[in-house]
């Protein structure tokens, strides 16, 4: 099998590990965002998903000027993701100096980020569109056909994971898993800020120490999250790169 081919089925093959039961939504996303930046031809890569009133939030991104982005679009509602998920179709901007007339606080910021090409995805399961997978390159560049079906193609999976057949069917506990998604990005953010203060790192680097330690502990990352925020977990063992908790 090609290694192209190879890397593409591993994408889905991680995706599908985090659908086990009682998963964890804040993982499955991030480990969509991060296969998206390892697979396509794009810089970094973010998730917005609707929360119980309408309202987009922040979800998941591979950096933390990726996510400094998104939250932008969303504090001045203007950008691609907002017209992907309000439209349920794909907004793909191959340069966004171009596109300053459309969005122009958007182009602005995106400019001063180091960004100049967005292209955005719905995240949507037949009728119901509950989000949107925005990827950003550095240099202008349109994406190829595959690609967008290819992505597109992740955040259906991940829609599915998180809009499963019997949820979406009966119309239950999607609000309760999306809210408990939002809940445990705000934890998430805290614990980030409380690493990246014990161990002077930078945001991205703190993310990855957590993730790392939820996943060598067998552990929810929102738990993990929570414990360090509530502080019975101390940073230091989180920064630990080979500490694997012991039974008591």
């Amino acid at each position: 099998m090609p290694d192209r081919e190879r890397q593409v089925t591993q994408a889905f093959v991680a995706l599908a590990d985090t659908l086990v039961d009682d998963y964890d939504v804040a993982d499955l996303l991030h480990t969509l965002v991060v296969q998206c930046v390892e697979l396509l031809d794009v810089a970094a890569a973010g998730l917005t998903l609707a929360d119980e009133r309408g309202g987009l939030q922040v979800l998941a991104s591979s950096t933390e000027q990726a996510r400094l982005l998104e939250l932008f679009q969303l504090d001045i509602d203007e950008g691609p993701c907002i017209e992907c998920f309000t439209t349920s179709t794909p907004v793909l901007v191959a340069d966004i100096a171009a596109a300053a007339g459309r969005w122009p606080r958007f182009a602005a910021e995106a400019a001063r980020d180091g960004f100049a090409s967005v292209h955005a995805v719905p995240l949507r399961l037949r009728r119901q569109t509950i989000g949107a997978l925005n990827l950003f390159g550095h240099s202008p560049g349109e994406l190829s056909a595959d690609d967008v079906a290819l992505a597109q193609g992740l955040a259906d999976t991940a829609t599915i994971g998180i809009l499963h057949e019997r949820a979406f069917r009966q119309g239950e506990i999607l609000s309760e898993q999306l809210q408990t998604a939002l809940n445990s990005r705000v934890i998430i953010e805290q614990a980030k800020g409380v690493l990246a203060v014990s161990g002077q790192l930078s945001m991205d680097a703190a993310f990855t120490a957590l993730r790392g330690y939820a996943r060598r502990n067998n552990r929810r990352l929102s738990d993990v999250a929570r414990a360090l925020a509530d502080r019975t977990l101390a940073p230091a063992l989180v920064l630990a790169p080979s500490t694997v908790s012991r039974p008591h």
